[in-house]
């Protein structure tokens, strides 16, 4: 009856949006703003600025001691 146009019609459309949503699932990055993220620890922090030299051996060993003193009496 009235099917011969049908593919053509509204539902390629939806084959259209169905793919650009398939397409922006994969391709998207990871950090998209307003993504909510854990948040770096202390801990997590102090050994960072250790990595990228920031400060000394001693001054790291010292912080983390402060550090696991902290959270071991909360």
């Amino acid at each position: 009856m009235y099917f011969n146009d049908y593919y053509w019609g509204m539902n390629l459309i939806w084959w259209l949006l169905w793919m650009f949503l398939i397409f922006w699932i994969f391709v998207t990055p990871y950090d998209v703003p307003g993504q909510r993220k854990k948040k770096d620890s202390p801990l997590d922090i102090l050994q960072q600025r250790y990595a990228m030299g920031q400060m000394t051996t001693e001054e790291y060993k010292e912080r983390k001691r402060i550090l696991e003193t902290d959270l071991n009496s909360k």
